[in-house]
């Protein structure tokens, strides 16, 4: 092999090597007071159990651009905080289903023991109430990652 073959070959490695820095992925981040950790999955939902009625709720939200999209909300009875202006959706499973799709840059998450706060994803479940203190905030928000600490699998859930 020639001198300026090795040459171009090890250039190209270098070039390959250094892009894993700098080409930057959008991923979710979610960051708690002791910790933090990247999500595989570009959508997940937020579960809790209203305060007041005590019956289940659950958002859904997706990566979108540089953010988050809130596109559905599901519950199981009207009142205070419910979207009036959202469609509803037709369901059987006893819950009324709402099309949201508001944008948001972050989601701020007062979590708490008492109303059991839970992320899910297509494959986890986690139980945000038992990594925080009660009433700690979570924050969930995307954050543009080098392909480098995502294929060393830097804090990924």
């Amino acid at each position: 092999m020639s001198r300026s073959k090795i040459y171009l070959s090890g250039g190209m490695v270098i070039m390959l090597l250094l892009s894993l820095f700098f080409i930057r992925i959008p991923t979710i981040l979610v960051d708690y007071p002791d910790g933090s950790f990247y999500l595989k999955e570009d959508a997940f939902d937020i579960g809790w159990i209203h305060s007041v009625e005590k019956e289940p709720w659950f958002e859904s939200f997706e990566k979108k651009d540089a953010g988050l999209l809130l596109t559905s909300t599901k519950f199981k009875t009207f009142g205070a905080g419910v979207p009036s202006d959202a469609k509803v959706i037709k369901s059987t499973d006893g819950f009324v289903h709402m099309i949201v799709n508001e944008p948001m840059e972050e989601l701020a998450l007062a979590v708490s023991d008492n109303v059991q706060t839970t992320l899910y994803t297509e494959k986890k479940q986690i139980a945000l109430y038992e990594l925080v203190d009660d009433y700690d905030t979570v924050f969930i928000r995307v954050e543009q990652v080098s392909l480098w600490n995502l294929l060393r699998g830097e804090k990924i859930d």
